[in-house]
């Protein structure tokens, strides 16, 4: 593979996003945002993140309803809880400043293995491993023929992908990245313009379809959607009884078993007769 051409394609179609002119702190809070949620919806929530909580110890000192209401629609704000609480152990155990080493990373709540290779590599340059959705499927297709990756990464993978690394390791993660986002896509790649096409093991095997299934998530009247519904109500409504919450949703034991797990995940409290968000 001909990394200087991949690295060339980035230089010029990378996008402009306010992340990759950060601080470590931006950066952190951009990758807790972009887990399973499209880069349109997350810009203005992380632009206003940022000039309410510049820094970790603002945020630490937030109140856990002002987090959940700000997250807004960017998915289940459980992930906001998470990074509510890395921000208070930044501020008390790193001095207000985010750890740079994967390993400390990685004691952080909410952060796995992509998440803290990421932080390493964009908040400051180091040459770790970034393997996310993206990456991994330009690289099955380029490497392997296959149009998507399995669900988990192997040891073998990793091995292999940690081989492509060069010298300037943070911008290759970018690069990868920004090449799977938007040319060699999930779904209707553009593969007529990639500069890599003549190197393609997908292009040379035909294009097959993958034997993988990717079922799409059902959401119309699941427990996922019954839970946010109660968010979203509470984030408009300082407090809310049982009753009132019930006439939101169809099914009253639905509603009976997301109030637990709301509760159980910290996102909500009840005051006995009502309903409100965690403080």
């Amino acid at each position: 593979m001909n990394q200087q051409v991949l690295l060339d394609w980035y230089d010029e179609n990378k996008r402009d996003l306010p992340w990759r002119k950060t601080t470590p702190w931006g950066v952190m809070v951009s990758e807790f945002m972009l887990q399973q949620t499209p880069v349109n919806r997350v810009l203005p929530v992380w632009n206003q993140w940022l000039k309410v909580w510049p820094t970790p110890a603002k945020l630490a000192d937030a109140r856990k309803s002002e987090v959940i209401t700000a997250w807004g629609r960017l998915g289940y704000p459980r992930r906001a809880i998470r990074l509510h609480e890395s921000a208070q152990i930044i501020t008390r155990e790193y001095n207000n400043k985010v750890p740079k080493s994967v390993e400390d990373l990685r004691t952080l709540p909410g952060v796995g293995e992509y998440t803290a290779a990421a932080i390493a590599a964009f908040a400051y340059g180091q040459s770790t491993l970034v393997l996310d959705v993206n990456i991994r499927r330009f690289f099955a297709r380029l490497f392997d023929g296959v149009e998507h990756p399995t669900n988990s990464i192997s040891t073998i993978e990793r091995e292999l992908r940690q081989k492509l690394i060069p010298q300037d390791g943070a911008i290759w993660a970018a690069a990868t990245m920004e090449f799977g986002a938007l040319v060699c896509t999930s779904k209707n790649p553009a593969c007529d313009l990639c500069p890599l096409k003549r190197q393609c093991a997908w292009r040379k095997a035909g294009y097959p379809k993958s034997e993988l299934i990717r079922k799409s998530q059902a959401w119309s009247g699941t427990d996922r959607q019954c839970r946010g519904t109660i968010v979203q109500a509470l984030r408009e409504n300082s407090k809310l009884s049982a009753v009132a919450l019930n006439k939101l949703w169809h099914d009253e034991s639905q509603v009976e078993k997301a109030l637990k797990t709301l509760i159980a995940d910290g996102l909500i409290e009840t005051t006995g007769k009502s309903f409100r968000l965690a403080n």
